[in-house]
C-alpha cells in the first residue's frame, strides 16, 4: 500500500468572529530509514515523494559516494514504522562508511541531526570547478518559474522545494518538508539524469549545510529566497560558491563569488 504524500482533516477555522468547519489538506512526514549494505545508517523525516532522487542525493551530497552510478540497487521497503530505502554500494565506500561512526536521526529539516562528535559536524568543503556564470534576471526568472511549481506546498502551504538550473537551462523542481530533503531529492534527479549544475535554488534560508550539500555535487551558486546565515558565507567563500540572499520582487544581494550586474 502507498504512502500518500498529504491527508485531509477537518478543522475549525475562525475569521474573526465568525468560526466554521473547513477541510484542510496536510503534508505528511514519515519517517525514512537509508540503509547501506544492510547498516541503517540514517533515519530522516520526510515526505514519502521522489524517495529514489532522495536516497542518491543524500549519498552524494553526504559524502557517502562519489556518484549515483556507485550505487547498484534502491530498494522501497514499506513497514508500520515508516520507510526504508535499501541501496548496495562498493564495498570501500562501505567501510568508509562504518568507520565514520555516524548514525543518524534527522528531525525535520535537521541537517546535522546525530553528529556524533564536533569534528564531525563541521567537516571540509570541497571546491567547485566552475565560476558561477548567470545573469541576475535569468536567476530572478527561475524563481519565478519555481513559485508556479509547487503543487504541494500550494495545497498544504507546509513544505519547501529546491530547484537546480542544469547546464541546458532547464529547471528542475522538488519538494519536502524538510529543506535538506527538498535539495537532495533535486540533486539525486539531475544525478540520475546525468546533468549537471548551473545554480540552485531554496525557497528557504541558506544554511551551512545548503551551501556544503551544493558544493559537493559542484554547483557553483546558490541562491536562497531569505538571508544565508554567517557560518555559511565564510563556507561559500571557501569553497568558491556564489551565494545570494533575498532572491526576490526583482532584487537580490550578493554575499559571495562572481558580481553580479544587470545584463
Amino acid at each position: 500500500m502507498s504512502i500518500e504524500i498529504s491527508h485531509r482533516v477537518s478543522a475549525l477555522r475562525l475569521d474573526g468572529e465568525t468560526l466554521s468547519r473547513q477541510t484542510e489538506v496536510l503534508a505528511e512526514e514519515v519517517p525514512v530509514a537509508l540503509v547501506y549494505n544492510g547498516l541503517s545508517h540514517a533515519v530522516m523525516m520526510a515526505t514519502p515523494a521522489d524517495l529514489e532522487d532522495f536516497a542518491v542525493g543524500f549519498s552524494v551530497t553526504e559524502d557517502i559516494v562519489g556518484g549515483a552510478d556507485e550505487i547498484r540497487l534502491i530498494e522501497r521497503i514499506e513497514t508500520p514504522q515508516g520507510l526504508s530505502l535499501e541501496m548496495l554500494i562498493p564495498q570501500a565506500r562501505f567501510e568508509a562508511l562504518e568507520a565514520r561512526s555516524r548514525n543518524l536521526t534527522g528531525r525535520t529539516g535537521c541537517g546535522l541531526c546525530g553528529a556524533g562528535t564536533l569534528a564531525a559536524a563541521i567537516r571540509p568543503v570541497r571546491q567547485v570547478s566552475a565560476t558561477a556564470q548567470l545573469d541576475p534576471s535569468r536567476l530572478l526568472a527561475a524563481f519565478a518559474e519555481l513559485e508556479t511549481r509547487q503543487p504541494l506546498n500550494r495545497e498544504t502551504g507546509a513544505v519547501h522545494a529546491a530547484a537546480i538550473l542544469d547546464q541546458h537551462g532547464q529547471l528542475h523542481v522538488r519538494e519536502d518538508v524538510g529543506r535538506h530533503n527538498a535539495l537532495d531529492k533535486v540533486a539525486g534527479h539531475v544525478l540520475r539524469q546525468g546533468l549537471s549544475a548551473r545554480a540552485l535554488l531554496v525557497t528557504s534560508r541558506a544554511s551551512y549545510e545548503i551551501v556544503h550539500k551544493a558544493a559537493q555535487i559542484d554547483c557553483p551558486l546558490v541562491a536562497a529566497i531569505s538571508a544565508p546565515t554567517a557560518l555559511a558565507v565564510r563556507l561559500a567563500t571557501e569553497a568558491g560558491v556564489s551565494l545570494i540572499g533575498f532572491a526576490r520582487d526583482q532584487r537580490l544581494t550578493r554575499y559571495t563569488g562572481t558580481d553580479v550586474a544587470p545584463a
